[in-house]
């Protein structure tokens, strides 16, 4: 049997103590850019494409943080706003939304 999937997008729901420096992807709207990204794809007919909620991503500062499998694309600064754009990005060949790309994320010591 093939895996169900071909695509896996992880949408950051992690939350981190009030008054954290880092901040959280929870209080930023994580759950609820989760719930309406898989509301999109749904609605969209887009198939092969699993959205699931994603503790710690390390990118919090840049919430919320989405990454989408297999190519690897980092998202930040992602609202309920954006989904559409994301969804239509999950369609075989279709391009990444550009203006949600992360710049890499520097390497932390600890």
């Amino acid at each position: 049997m093939p895996p169900p999937y071909s695509r896996h997008v992880f949408v950051c729901t992690n939350r981190r103590p009030d008054g954290s420096p880092r901040g959280c992807c929870a209080s930023k709207g994580g759950e609820e850019v989760r719930l309406a990204l898989k509301r999109a794809v749904d609605a969209a007919g887009i198939t092969g494409v699993r959205v699931n909620g994603a503790g710690c991503l390390d990118a919090c500062e840049r919430g919320v943080a989405v990454v989408a499998y297999p190519e690897g694309a980092w998202y930040g600064g992602v609202t309920a706003g954006d989904v559409e754009a994301l969804a239509e990005s999950l369609r075989p060949g279709a391009a990444p939304v550009e203006r949600l790309r992360m710049a890499p994320i520097p390497k932390r010591n600890g």
